[in-house]
């Protein structure tokens, strides 16, 4: 009888030991499935984001920057002649020293500080296209043609004014718009323009269909 007892014993450990393996065994195979299965969907996730549109508001604003900055200083400083960088030097709220345009020695350092000025849009353009174009695979001409990319652009034009304004022409005091009787409504003018252009690139990047760029 202790026979019979100690191999039913050895037969219910051999028993108890294969169904142990089983389940460790599956256990081990659930887990390696589950692992592969997270993944695969890790990867599908990864492909499904590489895929998609890169967004284009940073090089939009990059441009707006730059381009508007060309626009203040062709248009206002060269061309129209206005104001340079430091033409309100004897009057600004900060001692940058007396650079009269009137004089040659002050207009040699308003035009040294416009080209400073010019070096930093042309910087703001450049980055703006470098960034711009490793966001498109192919047909890179259409993204010209996107309201998206010009909403973004006007914003950032506007947002160039309204800092610019307030820290050069009202904070600083260091150049104005147009020196004389409209000085304050012309620096005021200035900063409202730079409003409706951030109000106007807003709604048009709004209106606008997203470019697929990767093709």
């Amino acid at each position: 009888m202790n026979a019979d007892t100690s191999g039913g014993a050895g037969i219910s450990g051999t028993i108890a030991g294969t169904s142990v393996s089983k389940y460790r065994a599956r256990n081990a195979t659930g887990q390696r499935g589950s692992e592969s299965e997270m993944s695969n969907r890790a990867k599908t996730n990864a492909a499904v984001q590489s895929s998609l549109p890169k967004p284009i508001t940073l090089p939009g604003i990059l441009l707006g920057v730059g381009l508007g900055g060309f626009v203040d200083g062709i248009l206002l400083h060269q061309v129209l002649q206005w104001h340079h960088m430091l033409s309100s030097s004897e009057t600004a709220n900060i001692n940058i020293g007396s650079h009269p345009v009137t004089t040659i020695e002050g207009l040699q350092m308003n035009t040294l500080w416009d080209g400073f000025f010019h070096s930093v849009t042309w910087l703001a353009v450049v980055v703006g296209l470098g960034i711009l174009y490793s966001r498109i695979a192919v047909s890179r001409g259409r993204i010209w043609t996107s309201r998206v990319l010009w909403g973004w652009m006007f914003l950032g034009w506007g947002g160039f004014n309204v800092v610019e304004g307030l820290m050069n022409h009202h904070l600083l005091g260091i150049h104005h718009v147009i020196s004389g009787d409209f000085q304050t409504l012309a620096d005021i003018l200035f900063l409202v323009f730079g409003v409706l252009l951030i109000a106007g690139g807003w709604l048009l990047q709004r209106s606008g269909q997203p470019v697929d760029v990767a093709g």
